[in-house]
């Protein structure tokens, strides 16, 4: 079944040929001609482009100088001042940027450093608060590590004298104030 196809397309193909060749014959001239002169006047312009790139190469590595006139050389000068300028504000656009990026991550890292040292110290203090709320002071007792019970006491509203002779009334049993007269709101 290969082979068939392998025939098939051949005879196709060389078919082909001979009628390209006769209608060549019958005309008289050649249709491939134009294409392979089209082709190689391509192929001597590429070849020409590729010699000066070689020799510009060259001379900018410092070869072949000799030839050149001074205002040439001038031209070579200037050509090659300018392409370090670029690859100069190149590298300083690539250092900022990574500047950049790093002063951003030490920001970073200080705020969180930050944050990290108050939760530390906030874990520190003292369980116990105090709230004022305008005057009648309220005392909430509740570990700062997650106690789900959380009571909040006021001072009964007979106590108030008491209160202006101490700035911050005392839970103990100084100061009159006993378990009695506190209440739960």
């Amino acid at each position: 079944m290969v082979e068939l196809l392998y025939v098939l397309v051949f005879f196709i193909m060389t078919r082909t040929k001979k009628i390209y060749d006769q209608y060549q014959k019958a005309l008289g001239t050649d249709l491939w001609s134009a294409q392979y002169e089209k082709m190689q006047e391509q192929l001597r312009k590429l070849k020409d482009i590729n010699h000066k790139l070689k020799k510009e190469i060259r001379q900018r590595i410092g070869e072949d100088l000799n030839e050149l006139s001074i205002d040439h050389l001038r031209v070579l000068e200037q050509d090659m001042s300018e392409a370090l300028n670029g690859v100069r504000g190149r590298k300083y656009h690539v250092i900022k940027t990574q500047t950049d990026t790093c002063k951003k991550k030490v920001r970073s890292l200080e705020e969180r450093h930050g944050n990290l040292r108050m939760e530390y110290e906030a874990r520190l203090e003292d369980p116990y608060g105090l709230v004022d709320n305008e005057g009648d002071y309220e005392s909430a007792a509740a570990l700062v590590n997650g106690a789900s019970n959380l009571y909040a006491f006021r001072l009964h509203q007979g106590q108030h004298h008491h209160q202006h002779h101490h700035q911050h009334p005392d839970l103990h049993l100084a100061g009159g104030f006993g378990p009695h007269e506190l209440r739960l709101p």
